[in-house]
């Protein structure tokens, strides 16, 4: 199995195809059959894991795995001790609130590469870096945060994830992940995976598949029948069937009628037509 770690440069997209011809994976990384693990915004740049291994991707990208991102963020403003704490403790940012965040002032910028094009700054405004980590995976969510408590982010690189690190790979280079690093990331969804209680079912009839508990979900096949369960038709027989599931004699439409009598003739809406 492949496990590559690319350094993605900005304005490109976590995918290998785009209809609208922008540049994405498959102009840095010709390997085939690998799949990235997770997102990271167009415009956003650094770590993205790549790989073949289907249960490794599926655990990393899952939310309910808690995999470790860190970010290093240049704001707009300096942010106060107060701003910080509210990212340490969470925040709202509309599509719902963020978990505890780890967010700390950099004394200094990060030594970064140039970007392809340049972030606009304003001359009247100083710019900070901070470094954020997370274990969510919301929508253009770092971004959020720094906009929710006053500091619009100007630049966003992902710099580790789970313990590894881009170290010195510049933009669309990639590499090999150490056996120890492969190792890592093992180990690390392998002990999510026992504290969740999540675990291969006994049974399972295909590879690599996992259920919660190692129970197998409901295959019990639903009413087809259309409607509701009706007697007779799926489902439960409904008050009107007996214990076999056929009608009883009590409470239907003519069952105190003799078999060979036919409907009255006088009463109802069609008495006196002819």
């Amino acid at each position: 199995m492949r496990y590559l770690l690319l350094n993605k440069p900005y304005e490109v997209l976590t995918q290998f195809t785009d209809e609208s011809g922008r540049a994405t994976l498959k102009d840095f990384v010709a390997v085939p059959n690998i799949y990235p693990v997770g997102r990271l915004d167009y415009d956003s740049e650094g770590l993205v894991l790549l790989t073949d291994d289907k249960q490794l991707q599926h655990r990393l990208s899952e939310p309910r795995f808690k995999i470790p991102k860190t970010y290093w963020v240049q704001v707009e403003g300096e942010p106060t001790e107060e701003a910080l704490e509210q990212l340490r403790r969470g925040v709202d940012i509309k599509s719902g609130f963020t978990t505890p965040a780890e967010a700390a002032l950099l004394p200094e910028p990060p030594a970064l590469w140039e970007r392809s094009k340049p972030v606009r700054f304003r001359a009247n405004i100083p710019t900070s870096w901070l470094q954020i980590t997370i274990s969510q995976g919301m929508n253009r969510q770092v971004r959020k945060m720094t906009a929710a408590v006053g500091f619009p982010t100007l630049r966003l690189v992902r710099a580790r994830l789970a313990g590894i690190d881009l170290l010195d790979l510049a933009p669309g280079q990639w590499r090999e992940l150490t056996t120890a690093e492969i190792q890592t990331l093992k180990d690390l969804t392998d002990a999510q995976t026992a504290e969740a209680g999540t675990s291969r079912a006994t049974d399972s009839r295909k590879k690599g598949e996992f259920w919660p508990g190692g129970i197998r979900p409901s295959t019990k096949p639903k009413n087809t029948a259309g409607g509701y369960n009706r007697g007779g038709f799926g489902g439960k027989p409904d008050a009107r069937s007996n214990d076999k599931g056929k009608p009883s004699d009590k409470g239907s439409r003519g069952a105190s009628r003799k078999p060979g009598t036919s409907r009255p003739t006088s009463g109802g809406r069609n008495a006196g037509r002819k």
